[in-house]
């Protein structure tokens, strides 16, 4: 379902500086690779325990040889530092360090041998060395808690080689009066990411080329079995189908030296008079199988949608942190059955129907509302249909965004909620999301720090691993909705 996001292929090496405890180094790999298969899956164990630097080069080979595109280094005892450190500038790829725990305290004269003052040392040469490698928040333990740590460090894994490898592909230049997703791309190129900029002419001049495709039919079949008697019209399915395949066929030629691409397409005013439909329903079926096509032509909001792709290997959406709950309907709908929120813990979050399939409580095929009073003077319509609509399904959510600022920083949110089973009575892709204390968040990260109106939403809670992919590439702000007994810098104590 998922072909746009990498395949992790983890390896595991260890380190070892006491030869007299090499084999005790070897005995506690083996143990992390057994518990690790019991519970999650395959690793690659290197054979060979690093000692030297010549050690070091073997068993970087081996993994390479072996297909690993992810690392973890085992510090099995007090490692010798320049090898264990250099393993991650050889390695090309995301690279963890673990170090082990002492096993047993009956004898801590000749079977002392934990690795607790090597992680010191060995995060020490890393910096010394400038080489970027990642190491959790407690990073030694025994073998079941580093399967466990190789377990939480694989979607982070599988984000940074999926960004390392992705190319933005946008069509249109910003919309006017959208300045807040017209932001600079030069920090996109110091992450790696490759971008590719085009004019709608460009995409619709491709559109027009795909007409009486011969696998239009087959698409518009499979969007008739997926919408069922949810879609009203018909007739739209093999516009929406051209489209679709438009956008696949050039994500296929112009992805380049790259493997991986998201999209960032300018879908108005004059998309629906051009192309003749709304692209919202195109735009998710795209997401939900790993190809996020932001709205607006939001190039960090897209880049936002791929990390989170990675991280939860699910669909996720886009949305604008769009309007507050009417308080009417919070005392009625919500008061009674939540009592942990207040009304400045929600809001809605909506867009006009990018949110798929799978995510929606129950989705229909409908036309955008706004553009449909603007461009047909509110009466039947034909150029504005094409959303995706219904209220989003109820559940854990993670809403958040990687973002640059005008200056060319790059800032970062992290806000973990829920989207409340409660209906919104409104039109588009629409929840009604609760996250504790997201009025202080509004006011004193989104507001204060001048994020977008768009956040990308994963649909869970994945905040520990969004938190490590942002603190790797670098971002120094990464904020979050704090608590009440936590402060923000900007907030008035007298408020």
């Amino acid at each position: 379902m998922f072909n746009n996001i990498p395949d992790v292929k983890l390896g595991i090496i260890a380190v070892s500086r006491d030869c007299f405890i090499v084999s005790l180094s070897e005995n506690r790999r083996k143990a992390i690779v057994e518990a690790y298969t019991k519970q999650y899956g395959e690793i690659f164990e290197a054979q060979t325990v690093v000692e030297n630097e010549i050690d070091m080069l073997k068993a970087v080979e081996e993994v390479k040889t072996a297909g690993c595109n992810a690392l973890v280094v085992f510090l099995g005892n007090f490692g010798p530092e320049t090898p264990e450190t250099l393993i991650a500038q050889k390695f090309d790829g995301p690279v963890m360090y673990v170090a082990a725990a002492e096993e047993t305290g009956k004898d801590l004269i000749n079977g002392r041998g934990d690795a607790y003052c090597g992680m010191l040392n060995c995060s020490y040469n890393l910096g010394l060395r400038k080489i970027k490698a990642f190491i959790p928040e407690y990073p030694v333990g025994t073998a079941d808690e580093i399967a466990e740590m190789i377990n939480e460090f694989n979607p982070v894994a599988r984000a940074l080689i999926g960004v390392a490898n992705l190319k933005i592909i946008t069509f249109g230049p910003r919309p006017q009066d959208f300045f807040a997703c017209n932001a600079p791309i030069k920090p996109l190129y110091d992450l790696g990411v490759e971008i590719e900029e085009n004019s709608e002419l460009d995409l619709l001049v491709s559109y027009k080329e795909h007409a009486d495709d011969p696998r239009i039919d087959d698409i518009v079949k499979d969007m008739a079995e997926e919408m069922g008697t949810a879609n009203p019209y018909p007739d739209l399915l093999k516009r929406m189908a051209q489209y679709e395949l438009t956008l696949l066929d050039w994500a296929e030629k112009h992805k380049g030296s790259r493997k991986y691409v998201v999209f960032a397409n300018k879908c108005w005013p004059a998309f629906p008079s051009q192309f003749g439909f709304e692209p919202c329903y195109v735009n998710s079926r795209l997401v939900s199988r790993g190809i996020p096509v932001a709205c607006e032509v939001d190039i960090y909001g897209a880049l936002s949608e791929y990390i989170g792709t990675c991280v939860s290997g699910d669909a996720v959406t886009l949305l604008d942190i769009n309007n507050s709950v009417p308080k009417d309907l919070f005392e009625e709908d919500i008061a009674p059955k939540y009592k942990n929120y207040t009304l400045k813990d929600t809001f809605m979050g909506f867009h006009c129907g990018n949110t798929p399939m799978c995510k929606l409580a129950k989705g229909a095929i409908k036309y955008q509302l706004i553009q449909n009073r603007l461009l047909e003077n509110g009466g039947t319509p034909d150029i504005t249909r094409g959303t995706l609509e219904g209220d989003i399904a109820p559940g854990k959510i993670t809403f958040y965004r990687l973002q640059s600022n005008a200056a060319g920083q790059l800032r970062s949110y992290i806000a973990q909620g829920e989207v409340l089973p409660v209906a919104t009575r409104s039109f588009g892709g629409i929840g009604i999301f609760a996250i504790p204390e997201m009025g202080r968040f509004y006011r004193h990260v989104l507001i204060e720090k001048q994020y977008p109106h768009h956040g990308a939403v994963a649909f869970g809670h994945y905040g520990k691993a969004l938190f490590s992919i942002f603190k790797f590439l670098g971002v120094e702000d990464v904020a979050f909705n704090q608590p009440k007994t936590m402060m923000y810098p900007t907030e008035n104590p007298f408020a």
